[in-house]
């Protein structure tokens, strides 16, 4: 019986990636990953930025490569945020594609509590529900994700992470996803930026209420924009570290 081979680590400024290959001379998804034609030295620095001293160690398979399980047309997530800065977030999260809407609730730390409400026609409202009445509006070119959203990914190998043995994809070199072996289920996403999710619960057909959907009359108010210049800052900051794990599509339509 052939044996599959021990990986063998190569190091790119601090990070690990394992090649092998099999007695047919077939490099294994790890190594085709760190052939790709992309410089892959640019790659790796940025990882290095991004998770220091952090050495990845994948655990190639010697089967047919796995595909990511699609999302469930309906679930409700509580996701712990940790960007490249050390910024801490909850991201409470509703998926409904059913329906065409998509809901995170985050909570900065020690910060303001953020709505984000998002529609399958590219609408978004980022809003307070305190008294200052702060919401501001955005239009995007593309709608929700689909529950598709990673067919196509590149399969690196397994890996253990949070406790949890994962398959492991990553999506057009903005994030990779990690999901257990044995449920199927997510449990931590590092996106290209440095912010790392980790999937703290993850509950299948979790529908929220109608009502909650509904965004604050002054959302539609005209003046709502001449008195939202502080929500506007911490619209923007969370556009680039915070909501690219909530909002999951804005700056993502190249996965859809």
């Amino acid at each position: 019986m052939r044996q599959v081979p021990e990986p063998q680590e190569h190091c790119f400024s601090g990070i690990s990636v394992p090649v092998t290959t099999e007695g047919s001379g077939k490099a294994t998804p790890a190594a085709r990953m760190a052939s790709a034609t992309k410089p892959i030295s640019s790659i790796y620095h940025l990882l290095l930025l991004l998770t220091s001293s952090l050495c990845f160690s994948f655990i190639p398979s010697n089967s047919t490569d796995p595909t990511p399980s699609p999302w469930p047309l309906q679930f409700h997530s509580i996701l712990f945020m940790n960007n490249s800065k050390g910024s801490l977030q909850i991201i409470d999260l509703w998926y409904d594609w059913p329906n065409g809407r998509n809901f995170n609730i985050i909570q900065n730390q020690l910060g303001k509590l953020l709505y984000d409400l998002e529609w399958n026609n590219g609408t978004s409202f980022f809003y307070t529900l305190d008294s200052n009445k702060e919401c501001r509006s955005s239009q995007f070119e593309v709608g929700i994700l689909r529950p598709n959203w990673l067919d196509g990914a590149n399969y690196l190998g397994q890996k253990y992470v949070d406790g949890f043995l994962c398959n492991v994809w990553e999506k057009v070199d903005f994030i990779w996803y990690y999901e257990d072996v044995l449920t199927k289920k997510p449990v931590h996403w590092v996106f290209y930026t440095g912010m790392i999710a980790h999937v703290m619960t993850f509950e299948v057909g979790a529908v929220l209420e109608d009502v909650k959907w509904q965004a604050p009359v002054y959302c539609f108010e005209k003046s709502a924009d001449k008195k939202n210049t502080e929500l506007g800052s911490v619209v923007a900051g969370a556009s680039q570290e915070n909501l690219v794990a909530g909002v999951l599509r804005g700056s993502m339509g190249l996965l859809m």
